[in-house]
């Protein structure tokens, strides 16, 4: 399942990229608004998914602490028992 916050940051550039046609630009922003309006853009999933990514980037960095990983690891769990 893809990510919806990642595809309605998809759509935004699609739509304000210029070497798109204007029929791609205008599918885009009907997309979005549709997304918007459904508020898959800003479902709890999209949040999670934010979130669980952000705990990822934690666990691969080599500037944190063993603490903060097995913090960061545990959340990921916590979030993926909840999906």
């Amino acid at each position: 399942m893809p990510n919806p916050g990642n595809v309605a940051r998809g759509l935004k550039a699609a739509m304000n990229n210029p070497n798109n046609s204007e029929e791609t630009r205008a599918d885009a922003e009907r997309r979005l608004n549709e997304m918007e309006q459904s508020g898959e853009a800003n479902s709890k999933d999209a949040h999670n998914a934010q979130v669980t990514q952000g705990h990822k980037a934690n666990l691969s960095n080599p500037n944190t602490s063993e603490e903060s990983k097995e913090k960061s690891q545990r959340a990921i769990d916590e979030l993926d028992d909840d999906m």
